[in-house]
């Protein structure tokens, strides 16, 4: 069973949290930094790790595994920052997504990605947007889009403008 808005051939970008694989389309990637330093930005919530510095423009920093109720991020060689680009409420956002190490770019076919499970994973659902099978092996298709909320976004629109100011 494949999921209904899942039509075409689509690649995606993986990449690991705490030793699961997870996916994001490849349109939602603007580019994948290796780790750089993050200025921090008082009274945040604690998965907003501060701002970067990205060729003049403040893009806020996430760190996906703290978002995802993991353990914080520990930085080692193959820490990455993904730039995305998300969209709530029809607004385009830039944000940067601190994830343990990029993995690869793949092609999964419609029927190689099934619905999310509705039980028996730490995330919520409603960010899944299937779960891709490859060999033996499950990866997590996310929906960017649907992980953080408009407030969330406007705290980080916000931040990156207090920072840039």
């Amino acid at each position: 069973m494949s999921v209904p808005s899942i039509t075409t051939t689509s690649q995606y970008l993986t990449f690991t949290l705490d030793e699961e694989v997870f996916a994001l389309d490849i349109s939602k990637v603007r580019e994948v930094l290796d780790f750089i330093s993050v200025a921090k930005v008082p009274r945040t919530p604690d998965f907003m790790l501060g701002v970067i510095n990205l060729r003049g423009s403040v893009v806020p920093v996430v760190d996906m595994r703290l978002k995802f109720g993991m353990t914080k991020t520990e930085k080692s060689v193959n820490t990455c920052i993904i730039i995305v680009e998300i969209e709530i409420d029809e607004e385009a956002t830039i944000l940067g997504a601190l994830v343990d190490s990029v993995q690869e770019v793949l092609d999964l076919d419609p029927e190689q990605i099934e619905p999310p499970p509705r039980i028996g994973t730490r995330l919520d659902t409603r960010f899944i947007k299937g779960m891709g099978k490859r060999d033996n092996d499950f990866i997590i298709i996310l929906d960017i889009d649907k992980i953080f909320s408009a407030e969330e976004v406007a705290a980080a629109a916000e931040m990156s403008e207090a920072s840039a100011a």
